[in-house]
């Protein structure tokens, strides 16, 4: 497992749940990771664990919305690495939404969802095109959501925000791809991780799995593979693309 050996990787929301899983994965790949999260606590106990189990981490605490702070971290990155070649865009808005017809949604709640998941994705995507540019390398992995394709009701903010997500993976793969950076999206399922949200009660969790090509509930674990794929020598001529790992509930 050292695919990613001498690689840089940031990682957004890395503190828990999906980020930190993908945070742990990548540095058993072999690469140095920056464990960024808005909770700086949680994003150093994530780095804390990797440096204690010998890899090689650190922690940041970024608001993604803000690209003076996103800046900084990138550079701070390349100070320290020399090179920032991996940005796992998986930051987001999620397990504290109340679910709501559209309607009931306040503006300012519908601005702050789409503020974090879309356009907190397209600043951390401006803040490294330079360094991947002047690289000659890079790959951005940008997480989305399989709920873009069922098009869940009472979610509106959040599926909406998702699917800008893959319309801005797929222009910035042609803008990108002639620099050696390629730009790709997962769409996960319903994920089980220890992050405690009420979108997704018991009755759904089963119902969910019971419409799933594969009988079994999603876990962190079964969704970082996709994002070292996209990041790995293996998928140097993949970009553009989303890879849904959902068990098979929808098909793309």
């Amino acid at each position: 497992m050292t695919r990613l050996q001498n690689r840089t990787v940031l990682v957004t929301g890395g503190g828990q749940g999906i980020g930190r899983a993908f945070a742990e994965r990548f540095s058993a790949e072999g690469a140095a990771v920056v464990v960024a999260d808005r909770n700086g606590d949680a994003a150093a106990t994530a780095a804390e664990k990797i440096n204690a189990g010998g890899g090689r981490a650190q922690a940041a605490t970024v608001d993604v919305t803000d690209p003076a702070a996103v800046g900084r971290v990138v550079g701070e990155t390349v100070d320290r690495w020399g090179r920032l070649d991996v940005l796992v865009n998986n930051a987001a808005i999620f397990s504290t939404i109340t679910m709501k017809p559209f309607d009931e949604i306040e503006l300012a709640e519908w601005e702050a969802v789409v503020r974090v998941n879309l356009t907190g994705t397209f600043v951390c995507c401006k803040a490294v095109a330079p360094v991947m540019r002047r690289q000659r390398f890079g790959r951005i992995v940008n997480i989305s959501s399989s709920t873009v394709l069922m098009g869940r009701a009472e979610y509106a903010h959040y599926v909406a925000s998702k699917a800008g997500v893959v319309g801005l993976t797929r222009a910035l793969a042609r803008e990108l791809g002639a620099d050696g950076v390629t730009v790709n999206a997962i769409m996960p399922g319903s994920t089980e991780t220890e992050v405690p949200r009420e979108t997704v009660s018991p009755d759904q969790a089963r119902a969910i799995v019971g419409a799933q090509s594969v009988k079994r509930r999603i876990t962190a674990a079964d969704v970082v593979g996709a994002a070292v794929f996209l990041a790995s020598p293996d998928a140097d001529l993949v970009t553009g693309q989303t890879i849904v790992v959902d068990g098979g509930l929808n098909f793309l």
